[in-house]
């Protein structure tokens, strides 16, 4: 929500210390900080400082000339004798990672969009002014930052070239830029400088992250960050081509995923816990079942995430039940990585059905269609006309209609919380997977003392049977919470109806 162009909705930040005029006014965001504290809630920002806009007046200044103080905030190189570019990177967005400026003869790097160069964060005048910002924001009495793409800030100092992939124009520079060799120490001076004196929380999004670096950024000891956001569980449906490479989702991989970060976390760092955001598609249409059994789906996969160790993540109408959108016309769609990749597929020469598919799969306007309030016109978004056209399901699928109904993925999500919030086992307990090799059920246990949290989870539609381990079957079972209706005793084998799922405490 800060002032910017809008090229890639607001993540090419114009002004850092102002509001987008489509939003309102830094009064109307004093005020919504306000009522946010008076409710007991915390407000936590994003901060965007791998990049800026082009628009920005760093960038403005920068580019006039090769010799005033402001070229070196960003990443500037002379041509190669052929006059390309300096290295063969390719951007998260389709093309080269370089942008020729005529006004200097040089190409800067940006990692994303065009309109988005990246910072150049060897410069400590750049770290001290992204720290003095950080600091009028805390000051203001916010309570975090979400950092964007924050393990790309610390890149190679020689920028080599990458490794160009068979049948593609550009190299991913990746191994150059994720997890560069200054990242510890950035990230160490960001807290000494800026966050080390106020009381916030800090999160991380970082592609590419191993657990090993996980703990490293999340060990209280190295004072870097709280979580992080890491994306191997949200890439095992791409296949060898990326992201828009479609492949079949095997259980049995996401359970060894997902079991592999509650492991490695569990004595050392935080796990963040998500399935959907701003950048990945509606988790009930990509895990779960967004027809028959929608809801069911949606609630089983809530109480997969929410009974691990870690803090989860709620995105906007996961709680009722958002789905993902299908628009024939390419033009309905606004994301720029979509548009992009839309037409390099087709100046490829690939069918436009062909690229609708993997759009209506994965693409990033799945999550970004207005929430769907109630259903009425444009589901009570806006009286206006919206920036993108909503979901044709709001009139079943909305707020309005969850809040009134008892049995509303909603109040099954509340249900949850509760959960956490009386159970310390939830918060504090070990985790243990079971039945690791079967292709149906996701099921675990959580270990804390002398209490013990089965969580059962039915991911399709068949009948699958859950065996009970030996060790837990003179427990006294005590049912906190399932998404069906009839609730079965636990018994020594179980048959699991349709993507249902079960949390019981066990105790002896």
């Amino acid at each position: 929500m800060y002032q910017s162009p809008n090229d890639d909705n607001g993540y090419d930040i114009s002004d850092y210390q102002d509001i987008m005029d489509e939003f309102g006014t830094m009064d109307d965001w004093e005020h919504l900080l306000a009522e946010v504290h008076k409710r007991g809630m915390r407000l936590v920002m994003d901060l965007v400082v791998n990049h800026t806009s082009d628009e920005h007046a760093w960038f403005v200044e920068s580019r006039k000339s090769k010799d005033n103080p402001y070229r070196d905030y960003y990443i500037w190189r002379a041509p190669k004798e052929d006059g390309s570019e300096p290295n063969n990177w390719a951007s998260s967005f389709s093309g080269s990672a370089w942008q020729y400026d005529d006004m200097t003869g040089e190409y800067y790097l940006h990692l994303f969009s065009k309109k988005q160069p990246d910072l150049n964060w060897e410069n400590p005048t750049v770290r001290e002014e992204v720290y003095n910002m950080m600091r009028w924001w805390l000051d203001k009495g916010i309570d975090g930052f979400r950092m964007d793409v924050i393990n790309f800030i610390s890149k190679h100092p020689d920028l080599p070239d990458g490794k160009i992939k068979e049948g593609k124009k550009h190299a991913s520079g990746s191994a150059y830029f994720r997890n560069g060799p200054r990242i510890h120490e950035f990230l160490q001076e960001m807290n000494e400088k800026a966050l080390d004196d106020y009381d916030v929380m800090t999160v991380g999004e970082m592609p590419g992250v191993t657990p090993d670096w996980a703990q490293e950024y999340t060990d209280p000891k190295n004072n870097e960050l709280n979580m992080v956001f890491q994306f191997e569980h949200v890439d095992l449906d791409s296949g060898s081509g990326g992201k828009w490479d479609l492949r079949q989702l095997q259980l049995t991989d996401l359970k060894e995923n997902l079991s592999k970060w509650q492991y490695a976390l569990q004595d050392v760092g935080w796990n963040s816990l998500y399935m959907n955001n701003h950048d990945q598609p509606r988790m009930v249409s990509r895990f779960g079942n967004d027809g028959q059994y929608r809801e069911k789906s949606a609630k089983m996969l809530a109480t997969l995430l929410h009974m691990m160790k870690g803090t989860p993540y709620i995105y906007q109408g996961e709680e009722f039940g958002m789905t993902n959108v299908q628009f024939e016309d390419i033009h309905d769609y606004r994301d720029i990585e979509t548009l992009n990749m839309y037409k390099e597929k087709r100046e490829e020469g690939v069918p436009h059905e062909e690229i609708m598919q993997s759009i209506y799969v994965k693409g990033r306007d799945n999550a970004r269609t207005p929430v769907q309030w109630n259903d009425r016109e444009h589901a009570g978004f806006t009286t206006g006309t919206p920036w993108i056209r909503v979901n044709p399901n709001y009139r079943e699928i909305n707020a309005e209609a969850a809040l009134n109904d008892p049995q509303s993925i909603f109040h099954y999500y509340r249900q949850l919380i509760d959960i956490r919030r009386r159970e310390d086992v939830v918060v504090y307990g070990d985790y243990e997977l079971l039945m690791a090799d079967d292709e149906e059920v996701f099921a675990y246990t959580r270990t804390l003392n002398e209490a013990t949290l089965l969580v059962i989870c039915n991911f399709y539609d068949g009948a699958p049977t859950f065996k009970l381990p030996k060790t837990l079957h003179d427990h006294k079972k005590h049912l906190l919470i399932t998404n069906d209706e009839i609730g079965d005793e636990l018994s020594e084998e179980l048959t699991l109806r349709p993507y249902e799922a079960r949390v019981y405490k066990l105790t002896r």
